[in-house]
């Protein structure tokens, strides 16, 4: 699905690309931060920024080195949404969004992309009118840049995307403590009799044993639920639940204090759906709800995960018809950027 260099497995319809491209002359190379043999950015000093490929924070495309250490991914789905579509044009608004992404990261103390080799896979192909067929995509897709040897990022697309990229995950890593970032609990049974949707993935999830039951945690839940029954059924799957209202009572160092103890040991995957921030700070989503985190909260929690066995993450429900002057997609390429920073930290 990803070749590991330009040539790889494109057969007949490649050689002919590359017939064409002997014939074209490129006057320069794009220049690049180059560290050692990782790749990096477009050089911003000498390329504007909104010039250029928009992949995530100009990095190179998979298909330009030859091994890397952590993926950006797109998953432009959202046919499992409820309420307001749009996330299936997330991706390319988070990247275009990234183009502001620097080198250093000073909440980090950390140059990211001189540590790990980080890349951009592109958008998997899926089928927006077959959500089993793009459940077995994902999976077949995330297992193969695992067996690449990267750690993917993932941009939604609507949340159903989470169920297939943990059965990938679990077939590496065994149970996964899950940081579940969202202001609803996405552990309902079904809509409308459908079990695969944006509101299921973590039920389905538990049901099918990819989760540490005794390690997962919600982060940030509010508004009204349909029942009282949802949170006695929540219990069982084996989350804990901090409230958006926790960061005022408790403060942020002591939920990053029980959020890091909870996962403590365990092989952590993180899955933000942007709506856990509130409104004023990610309008462009699907299901907003007021009372929520600040983008500063979210982030100065993110930054705390350095501390702990970061295998992977998704950002989800982004939705750019709903999104005014690149807000959400800001706060979502800031969220990528400080999980891209934390894992190139491991490397």
């Amino acid at each position: 699905m990803w070749p590991a260099s330009p040539s790889g497995g494109a057969g007949h319809a490649s050689s002919l690309l590359e017939a064409k491209a002997s014939t074209r002359k490129m006057t320069k190379p794009i220049p690049r931060i180059i560290t050692g043999d990782t790749l990096g950015q477009v050089d911003a000093s000498q390329v504007p920024r909104f010039a250029g490929a928009p992949t995530f924070a100009r990095l190179p495309r998979i298909d330009e080195v030859k091994s890397a250490d952590i993926a950006i991914v797109g998953m432009p789905f959202d046919a499992g949404a409820s309420f307001r579509s749009g996330a299936r044009f997330g991706p390319s608004h988070i990247r275009e969004a990234s183009r502001l992404l620097r080198p250093y990261n000073p909440a980090q103390d950390a140059y990211p992309f001189e540590l790990a080799q980080v890349v951009d896979a592109g958008d998997l192909n899926l089928n927006t009118y077959d959500i089993l067929e793009t459940l077995e995509t994902i999976e077949s897709g995330v297992t193969e840049l695992l067996n690449f040897g990267a750690k993917p990022m993932t941009l939604g697309g609507d949340h159903t995307i989470a169920l297939p990229i943990l059965r990938a995950m679990h077939k590496k890593y065994g149970p996964i403590a899950v940081i579940h970032f969202d202001a609803h609990l996405d552990t309902w049974d079904t809509y409308y009799g459908a079990p695969y949707t944006h509101g299921t993935p973590f039920r389905r999830a538990a049901e099918e044993g990819l989760l540490d039951q005794t390690s997962c945690l919600h982060v940030g839940i509010r508004g009204p639920l349909y029942s009282k029954q949802d949170l006695t059924d929540d219990a069982t799957f084996g989350f804990q639940i901090i409230r958006s209202e926790d960061f005022d009572d408790l403060g942020t160092e002591a939920i990053i204090a029980k959020m890091l103890k909870r996962v403590a040991g365990k092989p952590v995957y993180v899955s933000i759906d942007v709506d856990v921030m509130d409104p004023a700070f990610a309008p462009g989503t699907g299901t907003p709800e007021a009372g929520g985190l600040t983008s500063r909260e979210l982030l100065r929690v993110i930054r705390a995960l350095d501390k702990t066995n970061l295998i992977g993450a998704d950002i989800v429900e982004v939705s750019p018809p709903y999104d005014h002057a690149q807000i959400t997609a800001l706060a979502a390429c800031h969220l990528a950027y400080d999980l891209i920073t934390t894992m190139a930290k491991a490397v």
